[in-house]
């Protein structure tokens, strides 16, 4: 599906991304570094700009397509890609261009003409690249299914092991996602008869040129998944702790203080008491002084506490039934069998 040399550079981007990109995405976020919402401006500008700035590098690296070689476009005619390359060569040729790679510049010139003139030919440097002519690939439905199956297991692997644990859940619904996008996109450019892009926007861009460009992205968009996903993943379980933790400590400052209530009503009716016990009525029954006893402050403080005690033991319960989820930290052991995985099945299916 892709050459030696895409499968190099997407191991390239992909430590790129894991170990340098990352780690200053997360110092970006860091809690208190800046304002919630400048950070998560300050993250995507920086990923946003570095993805740019890589593609940008990586296609000046891989060097002008054929089309551009011949400055025609991939709707052009073999007679006005053979006039276009009439006109070059009189400019090009060794013999005419002063420049040291002169011989270079023409067996480039002749090589693009070569392809773009033979319509198989053009047609496997569409799909494929010039990989695919080097190879004499033929596009195969069964193969083509079967790499593309091979590549996205791939990365579905290894976008689920780095988004492991709680704080990473958006941030694997979002990866997977992108996926998912790009897989469908992906069979929709290669099967189709004819290049789906629009000609007035890439007049030049083959359907190889198109799947390399969201091959090279999607690094750099599951990178921004994982940053952005931890950065605004929220813990309802430990903010319930909290909560529950906070209603405790309120319920024992309340009971202190009813405590002490209590015992200066105690203290207060104690010595009442003692000075009005003549004034009694002999007449007065049980029954009544029972009521009275009930409808005292005391009674109802003691009222009041017996409540706040029950609420206290319904809570520290549900203090008790939370229980810790230890898969936040996903397992380092599993981080390089990743790694050593993604290199061996880069190479073994290159």
């Amino acid at each position: 599906m892709s050459g030696g040399g895409d499968d190099i550079d997407g191991l390239t981007g992909f430590f790129f991304y894991m170990f340098i990109v990352h780690p200053i995405t997360a110092w970006i976020l860091r809690p208190g570094r800046f304002e919630r919402k400048k950070s998560i401006l300050y993250a995507i500008g920086f990923l946003a700009s570095l993805a740019a700035v890589k593609t940008g590098m990586s296609m000046q690296a891989r060097g002008p397509s054929h089309y551009q070689i011949l400055n025609v476009t991939r709707d052009s005619n073999p007679l006005e890609i053979k006039r276009a390359y009439k006109k070059l060569s009189l400019t090009l040729h060794p013999d005419k261009n002063p420049s040291p790679t002169a011989s270079d510049e023409f067996d480039a010139l002749k090589q693009a003409y070569d392809v773009l003139m033979d319509m198989e030919f053009r047609e496997v440097y569409n799909k494929f690249g010039l990989d695919g002519i080097n190879a004499n690939k033929r596009f195969d439905e069964s193969q083509f299914f079967m790499e593309l199956g091979i590549f996205y297991m791939t990365w579905g692997m290894m976008a689920y092991i780095l988004t492991l644990g709680k704080k990473s859940g958006d941030a694997r619904q979002w990866t997977f996602t992108g996926l998912i996008i790009m897989l469908v996109l992906e069979i929709s450019i290669m099967t189709a008869q004819t290049n789906p892009l629009p000609s007035a926007l890439f007049p030049t861009w083959t359907e190889y040129e198109a799947v390399w460009l969201l091959h090279t992205l999607f690094p750099a968009f599951m990178n921004g998944c994982r940053s952005l996903g931890s950065y605004l993943y929220v813990d309802l379980d430990k903010q319930a702790r909290q909560l529950l933790l906070a209603l405790q400590e309120q319920n024992k400052d309340i009971l202190l203080v009813l405590r002490d209530v209590q015992i200066c009503t105690q203290s207060i009716q104690a010595n009442g008491a003692s000075g009005g016990g003549a004034a009694r009525v002999a007449g007065v029954g049980a029954p009544v002084a029972a009521s009275v006893v009930g409808a005292t402050p005391t009674g109802k403080i003691k009222e009041l506490q017996d409540r706040l005690q029950a609420s206290n033991t319904q809570v520290n319960a549900a203090v008790k039934d939370i229980k810790f989820d230890g898969s936040g930290k996903s397992s380092s052991m599993g981080f390089y069998v990743m790694i050593v995985g993604y290199i061996a099945m880069s190479y073994f299916f290159k």
